[in-house]
């Protein structure tokens, strides 16, 4: 792509909408082969963003989901060894004795499991997403470290395999707990702070062809006041879209303050949260949006 504005123009071509400051950060990406580290709150479009790339360049999402305890064996590779295990009956079954000719066998490409960082390294072109880094551990944090600076892994059985070209990586985060800076050295970096009015409502749109205009302001004019609240978890632009989505799946062109107390489920997701809102006074917000 010869430019941010290219990028721009092929994001919303899938329906993702950007700002100037993620589509130079995308530019680079691209075009520096560098990772882009995407954190902010959950559901504001960093994991969307990956998915967006990934249909822009005609290109294979892998999505590595990171989770506590995740290892080397879960995101890079392992062995399958129920079919070693039957190989290497067979080969006794049929007279093979020779330990060195079945331990090259056992160790052959097709007995290895390709997990999403070994694939992403295999497949051209690709794009890696590493969905919430942050709650993987200091550990795993540190091999990935090694991984993206090198694209490479050594296998030690089979040797080294090398990305002719790197993925296009995004990593996020939600900020459960800090990255460590060596990661993000190492990485383009880009905050997703929630939307303004008119440029959720524009998301919303986009997403949602079908809802008419009015609910969709009415939805997104709720949102923005909801996250002005002291929330345990304000919403995010993909709450808006389910929220909207929810309330035309009801057949409402509309909605009142009832209609919006009756489907808080859609967007909030905490007790407490849901306490609190049902103690606003919708009505007036709705008619203070001019919506």
């Amino acid at each position: 792509m010869e430019g941010p504005e290219q990028v721009r123009a092929r994001l919303e071509e899938t329906g993702y909408l950007v700002d100037d400051g993620l589509a130079v950060a995308c530019f680079l990406a691209l075009g520096l082969h560098r990772p882009l580290f995407c954190e902010g709150d959950a559901g504001v479009g960093k994991t969307a963003l990956a998915a967006a790339l990934a249909e822009a360049l005609d290109a294979p999402l892998i999505r590595l989901q990171c989770h506590e305890g995740i290892d080397a064996s879960q995101a890079l590779y392992d062995w399958d060894f129920p079919r070693q295990l039957l190989h290497l009956r067979a080969a006794e079954a049929a007279g093979v004795t020779d330990p060195d000719r079945l331990e090259g066998e056992l160790y052959d490409r097709r007995f290895l499991i390709a997990r999403p960082l070994l694939r992403a390294l295999q497949t051209l072109p690709s794009v890696l997403l590493v969905d919430e880094i942050d709650r993987a551990d200091d550990e795993f944090e540190a091999f990935l470290l090694e991984l993206l600076s090198e694209f490479a892994v050594t296998i030690p059985e089979l040797g080294t395999v090398r990305a002719e070209v790197p993925p296009v990586v995004v990593l996020t985060s939600n900020r459960t707990r800090e990255v460590h800076d060596a990661l993000k050295r190492r990485c383009l970096y880009h905050w997703f702070g929630h939307p303004s009015f008119a440029r959720e409502l524009a998301i919303v749109r986009r997403r949602l062809p079908r809802v008419s205009a009015r609910l969709a302001e009415q939805v997104t004019a709720l949102v923005q006041a909801l996250r002005a609240e002291d929330l345990v978890k304000p919403p995010g632009v993909a709450e808006t879209i389910d929220w909207a989505e929810a309330l035309d799946a009801l057949g409402a062109a509309e909605v009142d303050a009832g209609l919006a107390v009756a489907t808080l489920g859609s967007v909030l997701k905490y007790r407490e949260d849901t306490e609190r809102a049902r103690g606003l006074d919708l009505a007036a917000v709705l008619a203070a949006h001019g919506v």
